[in-house]
């Protein structure tokens, strides 16, 4: 099975609001998908994402809104008129049929022929690397194995969507960082239009070509993993997306803002807003003794070491700066780091490259 994004097709949702009683699920939530895309939906417990991937598939309908499946309305249309494939959290598997049979379920549905159904299966089983596996039982399988049928058995039929509702949560963490590679490989190889849902922020950075974050059933922002990650809209996203220390900043006439008397860059152009944060990620500091000669490429703070934590690859250094602000900082634990010197009570500079300093509207909190 090679890739063939022209078999792909674009979704669009627009302006899609479902309720329950007065709790919003989601509010006139918009979002685009192209055709042959891996878009993810992250979000915490309760916040939408998987009402609106219930939403695209058909088994909840909208109050209002549209959805649309390349140029066709699908908005009430029902799901097995939709021609998706559809993996679950629980993978949904029949544990009374084979491996086989249960790939070759959607084909029986649509009344495949049985030469042109065994050779479908036989290729969808290569592409999992199950073809050893086809007359298992599904009880014999380990979960990785059975995730990997519930994939086979959504793909066979060729779909030109697919969707797949926190289909790694169950399995360990090894397990679950190999299968994300394995995801996003088959998605290269199918090139398959793929909505994803998950709320754990690695996952969907590691797979995604875009991410959508949902927070209380509006979308907070989508963008690439970089664009996310570099430059997140707000506090909620900034927060749930990787680690961060927030700082509130003061503005002076100019539009220069500060933290702790160090200018760290200007208000955005055309911004109105009159509160401004600081947002800094731990990987991304460097930590030098008090009287280091400063690069002019750097920002400075001053701050004092209270915990030290070691983590085998990494080490966080968590610190109290002059204002009684928290920091963190998460560093590598090579030898030419020079961890190990470290103590609780030092104080130390913390450095920060300019174009790595982020800055979101908004009160720190």
């Amino acid at each position: 099975m090679t890739s063939d994004t022209s078999a792909s097709l674009s979704i669009s949702v627009t302006e899609l609001t479902k309720t329950y009683g007065k709790v919003f699920a989601l509010n006139r939530v918009s979002i685009d998908v192209k055709a042959g895309e891996f878009l993810t939906l992250l979000g915490p417990s309760g916040s939408g994402k998987t009402t609106l991937l219930m939403a695209i598939a058909g088994f909840n309908r909208p109050d209002s809104g549209r959805i649309c499946f390349g140029d066709d309305d699908v908005t009430v249309l029902p799901p097995h008129k939709r021609g998706v494939g559809m993996v679950f959290q629980n993978y949904a598997l029949f544990p009374h049929m084979s491996v086989f049979e249960n790939v070759a379920f959607p084909l029986k549905l649509r009344k495949i022929p049985a030469d042109e159904k065994r050779q479908r299966v036989t290729e969808a089983l290569q592409t999992v690397q199950l073809s050893d596996f086809a007359e298992r039982e599904i009880d014999q399988l380990s979960g990785g194995q059975r995730q990997r049928v519930a994939l086979a058995r959504a793909f066979v039929f060729g779909p030109k969507i697919l969707l797949m509702d926190e289909p790694l949560s169950a399995l360990d963490k090894k397990l679950r960082e190999e299968m994300q590679i394995e995801l996003k490989q088959l998605h290269r190889q199918l090139g398959v239009t793929t909505v994803y849902v998950t709320h754990d922020q690695r996952e969907a950075l590691t797979m995604s070509d875009r991410i959508a974050i949902i927070d209380h059933g509006e979308l907070a922002q989508i963008g690439t993993p970089r664009e996310i990650y570099n430059a997140p809209a707000n506090h909620f996203v900034a927060s749930f997306i990787g680690e961060s220390s927030f700082f509130p900043l003061t503005k002076n006439k100019s539009g220069t803002l500060h933290y702790a008397g160090v200018s760290v860059g200007k208000v955005p152009n055309r911004a109105t807003h009159e509160n401004w944060t600081l947002v800094i990620r731990p990987e991304r500091l460097s930590l030098h003794a008090p009287k280091t000669s400063k690069n002019t490429d750097k920002i400075y703070f001053s701050g004092k070491i209270t915990e030290l934590v070691y983590q085998g690859e990494t080490a966080i250094v968590m610190m109290v700066m002059e204002d009684g602000h928290n920091l963190t900082a998460r560093m590598n634990t090579r030898a030419g780091n020079d961890v190990d010197s470290l103590r609780v009570g030092q104080n130390l500079l913390v450095g920060i490259d300019k174009q790595d300093v982020i800055i979101i509207p908004g009160e720190a909190s």
